[in-house]
């Protein structure tokens, strides 16, 4: 069995006492089936860059920032060592999340130490001291199905009022223990309050699902559990006992160009004032500029719009229109036969 060196470092130093065997390796990580401290544990092994597989990792970063400004400003020029930051902030990420998740009351597995890119958890069982399968490896009826779903339906819920979203849930992220399901694979967790995909991914995450589970429930794929949430949790009104119906209506949101027009000006007033008062920069002059500019051209199109005529000024008089001079001619060479 050939081991990851970060797990054969542990093993030589007393950490793991023995590695049993491979549990999965999946896009991210290798798992393996390791005794610590006398019991049978989880050791996640994160791949390094280069041989992970997982895509579209910008849309998940977005909204991360560290503590300390030298690594930031490192991460975000993509240096040698920026790179090297910004894969310990992905990592750190999932525990981060755990923790998080764990408090606010879902069900995700325990943390017990995490050293050298290894990250050492519960294992989750199936109530006969085996691995717990994954929902995917799970044969369920229309009652059992149904049973299950709103089950990881709550757990969404709670991650969602803990501000949290998976963004990569499916029936292969989901442990079925004996109590039911657990919540696993973290690292692309994003904070809602901080990344703009939020609502996208939430949505794509119970989609995932109910596909999964309309096999077995056909009606789940008329549902809209999704937007029902996040318009709930957009309102302040999403509890962790909320019922939903699964049923919701897009809001018509119209746009006040009245408003938007006040802010502008507003802040263009508030440039203006902060410049007589301030020196500034070239950049910041010519930002002033383009945004009195900007100003200007949304005065004039607010002034320019006026109500639309009504038909009969549109249509023309016929008694008054005069007559062309081809038809003057026709009468008159009638006339002269």
């Amino acid at each position: 069995m050939r081991l990851p060196k970060s797990l054969v470092g542990l093993v030589d130093d007393g950490i793991i006492e023995k590695v049993v065997r491979p549990l999965q390796s999946g896009k991210e990580a290798q798992v393996f089936l390791v005794n610590y401290k006398g019991n049978l544990c989880v050791a996640k092994v994160y791949k390094e860059s280069t041989n992970r597989s997982f895509k579209h990792r910008a849309e998940y970063e977005e909204g991360r920032k560290v503590r300390n400004s030298r690594q930031q400003r490192a991460m975000n020029k993509r240096s040698k060592f920026g790179k090297a930051a910004s894969e310990q902030a992905w990592n750190r990420t999932e525990i981060d999340m755990l923790h998080r998740l764990a408090t606010a009351g879902v069900r995700v597995p325990q943390i017990f130490e995490y050293v050298d890119n290894v990250l050492i958890m519960e294992l989750i069982t199936n109530g006969n001291n085996e691995p717990a399968p994954r929902l995917a490896d799970v044969s369920l009826n229309a009652q059992q199905a149904e049973v299950m779903f709103k089950q990881i339906l709550r757990e969404v819920i709670k991650m969602l009022c803990a501000g949290v979203v998976h963004g990569d849930l499916s029936d292969f992220n989901i442990l079925i223990e004996g109590e039911g399901p657990v919540i696993i694979d973290l690292p692309q967790a994003i904070d809602t309050a901080h990344n703009r995909n939020a609502r996208r991914l939430l949505i794509r995450d119970v989609k995932n699902l109910t596909y999964f589970l309309s096999r077995f429930i056909p009606h789940l794929r008329h549902t809209r559990y999704a937007q029902e949430m996040w318009g709930l949790y957009e309102d302040g009104k999403l509890e962790k006992d909320t019922e939903l119906t699964g049923r919701y209506q897009e809001k018509n949101k119209r746009f006040n160009e009245k408003a938007l027009l006040q802010e502008i000006q507003a802040a263009a007033k508030e440039e203006a004032m902060r410049r007589q008062h301030t020196g500034l920069s070239k950049y910041a002059a010519r930002r002033a500029k383009k945004l009195e500019a900007l100003t200007q051209n949304l005065e004039r199109k607010a002034e320019s719009v006026s109500p639309s005529p009504s038909p009969s000024q549109d249509r023309p008089d016929r008694k008054s229109k005069p007559r062309s001079s081809h038809r003057k001619r026709r009468n008159r060479f009638k006339k002269s036969k």
